[in-house]
């Protein structure tokens, strides 16, 4: 996941006022982008999209291919002349998927939240949210079945690992990563899989093959960090679609910064191994060093890259509201993760991603 970039002493990020809040992203991000040709709408491309090639990509990764796949570096950030993600209104769903509907578990309970350009409202029965700067989760629940770690094959030939989360969507398939862990160095990866609930090697809710890739405009076409973002879809395994069987977390975009997060995600590089969920939780902060991301105190290493963000988690049932993911660190100060701000670039690949063909 990390690539840590020497750029800065850690006196000069403290300095840099990196945990002072450091105010809303300046208006006019979309103006800039568009005259650079880059907008909202999203890049997307063909994964395995035959049965012949997801039951080749699936038998591809036995156990032993997962467990000796490395964790993905995030390429170092660096300044562009973007001014950052559009924030536009807010929107959020929870909606759209089977298992989130039908299936008690998987409902929120006391919740309150619209479809469509509001704000959400914090659920009820949400409990104390603990400062965690890297545990592993123990208290069961949704998010257990919905994050999981991802698999492909770089340009290179290596094997890699990311992390994901499986999402509420109209067509129940959509797994939401960091970009980098679809493409990186402008190639795009291959032998695409999503294994929900990943347990040191065990793969209890089978292994998900990659039908489809978006990502926004702006990570494919320069791998802009603020924009390090993707949504893929996967196939239906067994006649059954990802969230009928996982279930989903809900999604939400163009949010208020500076919220309490809990993060998630499998870490695979020294102290993990990639064998087990890890969590952090605390209040982010805005980065004031390279980029237009926000910060969370946590010590998850590369593997981890991709996995969600949520606000408004409510640890009782395991449920949130997916609000950015695992992206990179600086390396004079490992204990801190960034992820990007959702606004209205994420927003459009989620979108076109619930509405495209699972195959």
């Amino acid at each position: 996941m990390h690539r840590r970039v020497s750029l800065l002493s850690a006196i000069a990020f403290a300095l840099a006022g990196t945990l002072v809040p450091a105010g809303a992203a300046q208006a006019g991000a979309a103006a800039a982008d568009a005259a650079n040709g880059l907008g909202p709408r999203p890049v997307s491309w063909a994964a395995a999209d035959s049965q012949a090639e997801r039951r080749t990509v699936a038998q591809y990764w036995t156990a032993q291919r997962m467990l000796a796949a490395q964790p993905l570096d995030a390429p170092a950030p660096r300044r562009t002349q973007s001014r950052g993600p559009s924030e536009g209104d807010p929107w959020a769903t929870r909606g759209g998927s089977s298992a989130t509907t039908r299936r008690s578990p998987w409902t929120t309970r006391g919740a309150s939240w619209s479809v469509g350009g509001t704000t959400p409202v914090t659920t009820a029965r949400q409990s104390l949210i603990p400062n965690s700067r890297g545990l592993r989760w123990t208290d069961g629940g949704a998010v257990v079945r919905t994050t999981g770690r991802v698999f492909f094959t770089t340009a290179q030939g290596g094997n890699a690992s990311c992390s994901g989360s499986a999402v509420t969507s109209a067509n129940e398939s959509v797994v939401i990563t960091a970009g980098h862990c679809v493409k990186l160095n402008g190639a795009a990866h291959r032998n695409w899989v999503f294994v929900p609930a990943f347990d040191n090697g065990r793969r209890p809710f089978g292994t998900w093959v990659a039908s489809a890739m978006l990502t926004t405009q702006q990570w494919n076409a320069r791998e802009d960090i603020n924009f390090d973002m993707a949504a893929v879809v996967v196939a239906p395994l067994d006649g059954r679609t990802l969230t009928d069987v996982v279930g989903g977390q809900g999604i939400a975009f163009n949010q208020a910064r500076q919220r309490q997060m809990f993060a998630f995600g499998y870490p695979a590089a020294e102290p993990f191994d990639g064998s087990r969920l890890i969590y952090c939780s605390g209040r982010a902060f805005n980065d004031t060093v390279m980029t237009r991301d926000q910060g969370l105190r946590c010590n998850m290493t590369g593997g981890s890259s991709g996995g969600p963000w949520f606000q408004n988690f409510d640890e009782s049932t395991g449920l949130g509201w997916l609000n950015s993911v695992n992206s990179f660190t600086y390396n004079f100060a490992p204990n801190f993760m960034f992820g990007p701000f959702f606004g209205d670039e994420a927003m459009a690949v989620y979108r076109a991603a619930q509405n495209t063909d699972a195959l």
